[in-house]
């Protein structure tokens, strides 16, 4: 990647690099010694990985130089290229889900003994909303509720247990095997968590589904952008650094573009007019009345605004009294109110539309 200059959209004048998105002094993210010497060490790790023909060869390996992989990535737990790490992080959770186990008095993967993995097929229906602050935090296609997916982990794994989800998406499978161990996500299941951390169906059912405890999750993904929002849905941050930053952008973005959301109120003649910022706008349809060929505003004429703005199935025509509806029945006597239609000349299509 070579150097990019960036115009400041407001003065015209050529900016030599992007403005920091971080404002917060250096001191705030810096790493001690030794976590920023092992950073440094596996940073080094890949731009070796990054210089070997045969490992760029990957199927799905990205389009970039070493410098924009580089930049782009977080190693050893996220890399914009497949991971070369994964193996001894892998290994790393196997050791410690090893440990966990024995402390949990969780039975030993071992076959021979009956003590090998089994598990019923989970038979139930699932159903969650899609209203959740976590699941609102960033759009993406075929997106699945955190909530839903806790269900299935909670169901076939055990904590320490490893996850793989090979077309992550946002990387709301880490999220859910995150929250596998907290105990509050957990019981806004209907699930119930005794004092020991056995999950139960139901308060009094005697054998335990599953055992409170954070899940590990690998995720992988060809898309740059569904990885990149991967990791940072499952990376931690410093929760009043990130408030900080967040508050001071919606401050610099207030400061330079809320006059393009400035108006007089309740109109630019009154001598009783204000300034006032708008929140938001009601777009709404224009009917003709077909009795008296009127013209109306369906918000200005069918909105009960008295009655916590219910939409009115029938409403009367405000120039001639007639009673009008979107889709009328003979039992009302309503009449259909058509929509209106301008007729334009495209330019741009040397057309009429």
């Amino acid at each position: 990647m070579g150097k990019v200059r960036f115009t400041n959209p407001l003065t015209g004048d050529s900016m030599p690099h992007q403005p920091r998105l971080i404002s917060e002094p250096d001191s705030e993210y810096k790493l001690n010694p030794e976590e920023q010497a092992q950073k440094d060490e596996y940073r080094q790790r890949l731009r070796q990985y990054l210089q070997d023909p045969e490992f760029r060869q990957i199927p799905g390996f990205p389009i970039g130089d070493d410098e924009a992989i580089l930049a782009l990535s977080d190693p050893p737990y996220y890399t914009a290229c497949p991971n070369p790490f994964l193996p001894e992080i892998i290994a790393k959770w196997q050791g410690e889900r090893a440990e966990l186990r024995s402390e949990l008095g969780l039975p030993e993967d071992n076959a021979e003994n009956g003590n090998g993995y089994h598990r019923e097929p989970f038979a139930a229906d699932v159903s969650e909303g899609k209203n959740n602050p976590i699941y609102n935090a960033h759009s993406y296609h075929t997106k699945v509720p955190h909530p839903a997916i806790m269900r299935y982990i909670l169901h076939y794994t055990d904590p320490g247990d490893i996850v793989f989800d090979g077309f992550c998406g946002t990387g709301m499978t880490g999220v859910a095997a995150q929250l596998c161990g907290d105990r509050t996500e957990v019981e806004k299941l209907g699930y119930y968590v005794d004092q020991e951390g056995w999950v139960y169906q139901k308060p009094g059912n005697e054998e335990p589904i599953s055992r409170l405890g954070a899940r590990k999750a690998a995720h992988n993904d060809l898309s740059p952008a569904a990885t990149f929002i991967a990791y940072n849905y499952n990376t931690p941050v410093d929760v009043e650094a990130f408030e900080r930053e967040a508050k001071r952008i919606l401050e610099e973005v207030e400061e330079e573009c809320g006059w393009m959301y400035e108006t007089w109120h309740p109109h630019c003649d009154d001598p009783n007019r204000m300034k006032a910022r708008i929140r938001y706008t009601v777009w709404s349809d224009v009917f003709v009345c077909p009795q008296c060929s009127q013209e109306m505003v369906f918000w200005d004429v069918a909105i009960d605004h008295e009655n916590n703005h219910n939409i009115r199935k029938y409403w009367p025509c405000p120039h001639c009294e007639t009673l009008l509806s979107k889709s009328p029945s003979k039992k009302s006597g309503a009449v259909k109110a058509e929509r209106a239609f301008e007729t334009r000349y495209d330019r741009a299509l040397s057309t009429t539309v």
